[in-house]
């Protein structure tokens, strides 16, 4: 019987404790497992948090218009379907092989029980029969000992003279009995000893290996079951590859739909401003110094000596917006400290008005509501995207609106499913929102791409002085210039940087075109290039006697 494991029939212990080392082995395969699936399950968990931290946020949403940063949210979805396989992994290895392992594993253990007591119950019948047999052997020994004392007993008093008839009758009697008595062991002995070879041969050669055999077969069973669980292993893997090669495919083609030309056109349509170009720079000549107090002919004959040549140049330089550093500013104005310092210690109305002017300027925040701090095309998409969302609002109640209508329609026809009166104040709700949005739309009409200082709200149109239907007087290069009415002196340095104002320097001498309405501004010249608005606190006015209510501004 080659390969049987009845050729090792003596050794019932040692296949015992070897096939308690295979259940232990499985137990411990499966828990190498379940760690490996605790591993796939924390990996995932902390793919996926990776992913998540880097999740674009609410206000970064603007950035998907780029073709790389499209292709990083999107390999941060493809990483985050990652996740999910090594989630299936850990998942499958738990249902696929954890839990058969554990079930097959209680099993093996019932019937490697069961096949071991079968042995040590066949194992102690041979050691009953045998002590049976030994306990014959011993009492045919016995028995045959005390015939051959009885015979011999016989013997010595059937030889002697001297012995009674009877004594020698007794004692042959006595002798035969111990004869029948040996003769019985004798055959009880050899009765047992059949009987025990029987049962050994039989113990040995059949209930034994059969043991054996269940047993080899169990164990061959759980080794055959450690193979399909490690190819499982492997299976479990395999599966899921083709998923995350689809997953990485999916990173490589994100990564090649990149285009660095049509990211870098969205930044120029992201940033365009609309702002021409600023013209070159003219010479000043500071050589000449300015005469503190000109007569009005002497300006207006410079005035009519240079007009031909303003005229000639085209439109005046807008100014450009880059160039210069502006200090806090809230929706085009710019506050300075000297400019606190000097309302601190002046009470003048006009000082009063620009300050209060002031104040409610910086309590309408940085960004205004028609977003006119922006450049002018960037203005026109805010502003195009507010109508659109309006619009969306107005369709929304128009919908509305005509759903109540045909209720009502249904109520005028079939007044038992409902009062029409009861739907006309929804619809005058509904009629006002309307109008409301309307007006709303209206407000918000986008502008063209040209680089226009619109005034936005009440406060902006009276920081700034009302210009020419054509927009800024100074972007006019035909409109007449505004002759001189006097002088002004600079108190104190102002940085001109929004449209329509000029800077100026401490102590600067300039001419003044138009004088204080009572918003706080003053409007000066420099030269025929150079002329704005500064806070009239800024400045002192000298203006010429014979114009029209001359003020000097200290």
């Amino acid at each position: 019987m080659g390969g049987c494991w009845s050729q090792t029939k003596d050794q019932f212990d040692n296949l015992e404790k070897h096939t308690q080392w295979g259940i232990d082995f499985v137990e411990k395969y499966t828990k190498f497992v379940k760690e490996r699936s605790e591993i796939e399950l924390n990996y995932a968990r902390q793919i996926r948090n990776l992913s998540k931290k880097y999740q674009p946020k609410k206000k970064e949403e603007d950035d998907n218009k780029y073709t790389w940063c499209r292709a990083f949210h999107s390999t941060l979805n493809e990483l985050n379907d990652y996740a999910g396989q090594h989630e299936l992994i850990a998942e499958n290895m738990t249902s696929q092989i954890i839990a058969e392992l554990m079930r097959y594993a209680q099993e093996i253990k019932t019937e490697r029980k069961a096949h071991f007591h079968d042995g040590r119950k066949a194992q102690q019948q041979v050691e009953a029969s045998w002590k049976q047999l030994e306990s014959c052997k011993r009492k045919f020994e016995r028995d045959c000992k005390e015939a051959d004392r009885a015979q011999q007993y016989f013997e010595k008093l059937d030889a002697d003279i001297n012995v009674t008839k009877a004594d020698v009758e007794k004692a042959r009697q006595q002798a035969q009995m111990r004869h029948q008595m040996a003769s019985d062991s004798k055959n009880e002995y050899s009765s047992c000893l059949q009987k025990f070879n029987q049962e050994q041969n039989e113990h040995y050669y059949t209930i034994i290996p059969n043991i054996f055999q269940k047993i080899q077969a169990m164990e061959e069973k759980r080794i055959e079951r450690m193979g399909e669980s490690l190819k499982t292993f492997a299976e479990v893997d395999r599966q899921i590859l083709p998923i995350i090669g689809k997953c990485l495919d999916g990173i490589t083609q994100v990564a090649e739909s990149i285009e660095p030309k049509n990211d870098s056109s969205q930044v120029i349509e992201s940033y365009k401003s609309g702002f021409e170009p600023p013209g070159d720079v003219e010479f000043e000549d500071y050589g000449q110094a300015m005469k503190r107090t000109v007569s009005e002919t002497s300006l207006t004959n410079s005035r009519s000596d240079n007009k031909a040549d303003r005229s000639s140049k085209g439109k005046s330089k807008t100014l450009w917006p880059f160039i210069k550093k502006n200090k806090v500013t809230h929706t085009g104005i710019t506050f300075t400290r000297s400019y606190f310092d000097l309302t601190q210690n002046q009470n003048s109305s006009a000082d009063t008005h620009w300050l209060s002017v002031l104040l409610s300027v910086s309590s309408q925040g940085s960004n205004p509501e028609d977003f006119s701090h922006l450049p002018p095309e960037q203005r026109r998409k805010k502003l195009q995207a507010k109508i659109d969302d309006i619009n969306k609002d107005i369709q929304k109640e128009m919908d509305q609106r005509d759903a109540l209508t045909k209720m009502k329609e249904v109520y005028v026809k079939n007044p038992q499913m409902g009062d029409p009166n009861s739907v006309d104040p929804r619809l005058a709700e509904i009629a006002h929102n309307i109008e409301k949005l309307q007006a709303e739309a209206q407000k918000f009409e986008v502008p063209d791409g040209s680089y226009t200082e619109e005034p936005s709200s009440e406060v902006q149109s009276k920081v700034q002085p009302e210009t020419a239907e054509s927009g800024d007087e100074f972007d006019d290069a035909d409109e007449e210039m505004l002759p001189t009415i006097g002088t002004c002196k600079a108190l104190y340095p102002f940085e001109g940087a929004n449209e329509g104002t000029i800077s100026v320097v401490e102590g600067e001498l300039l001419y003044v075109i138009e004088e204080d309405k009572g918003d706080g501004w003053t409007r000066i010249r420099r030269n025929e290039e150079e002329e704005g608005y500064v806070p009239t606190s800024y400045v002192e006015v000298f203006l010429d006697s014979n114009a029209k209510g001359a003020i000097t501004y200290i």
